[in-house]
């Protein structure tokens, strides 16, 4: 199975150690030759905390890389246009409260490449992977009241608001969770990780 997961427009690919380090570093030439992709001006800019945070978790981790964060690409013009992925591997602690089967995700698009429908081609196309490879049906968005363009995306992609917390960073965010039916076919049953909830 490819490392890259593809869409109609969009190849989301995963954001290595070795790219990760360029960027952090401020090599932005190394880090798009390592993905081989055109990085937007200014990068990583207010993306560092992020990136480093996935960093440390690849570190501690090399198997989550499948699930971690993945760059944005337009295929044809080989644009980053924002990111998206999973914060762990399925089934994580944090979430047994009240999604325990679940994974948690999120995305990015900056603002010269909203209103195009990436973030919702890529929410789909990650979660289609995720159920596919995976087995994995529910997912879990926290997005701030505010935030009304996530928050209708949500809506439209199947999640509805389970809970709320304080976050550190963005303050009080909804819990949003989806029990996920997309995809075209059946997982093959060689590739089949299921969740093992205890």
């Amino acid at each position: 199975m490819s490392e890259y997961i593809h869409s109609k427009r969009l190849d989301l690919i995963p954001m290595t150690p070795g790219f990760l380090r360029a960027s952090l570093g401020q090599d932005v030439r190394v880090a798009e030759e390592r993905l081989r992709i055109s990085l937007p001006a200014g990068w990583p800019g207010e993306e560092a905390g992020l990136l480093s945070m996935r960093l440390k978790q690849l570190e501690d981790d090399p198997t989550l890389q499948p699930w971690l964060v993945r760059a944005m690409v337009v295929r044809e013009t080989g644009i980053m246009v924002g990111h998206i992925g999973f914060h762990t591997a399925p089934c994580p602690d944090y979430l047994r409260p009240f999604c325990p089967e679940g994974v948690e995700f999120g995305f990015t698009v900056w603002p010269a490449f909203r209103r195009q429908g990436y973030a919702r081609e890529s929410a789909i196309a990650l979660m289609t992977w995720a159920r596919l490879a995976h087995d994995v049906r529910k997912f879990v968005m926290t997005i701030r009241p505010d935030n009304i363009p996530s928050q209708r995306l949500a809506a439209q992609l199947g999640f509805v608001r389970i809970g709320s917390h304080i976050d550190e960073v963005d303050g009080l965010e909804d819990i949003l969770e989806c029990d996920f039916a997309g995809g075209d076919a059946e997982p093959d049953p060689a590739e089949r990780q299921p969740c093992n909830v205890s």
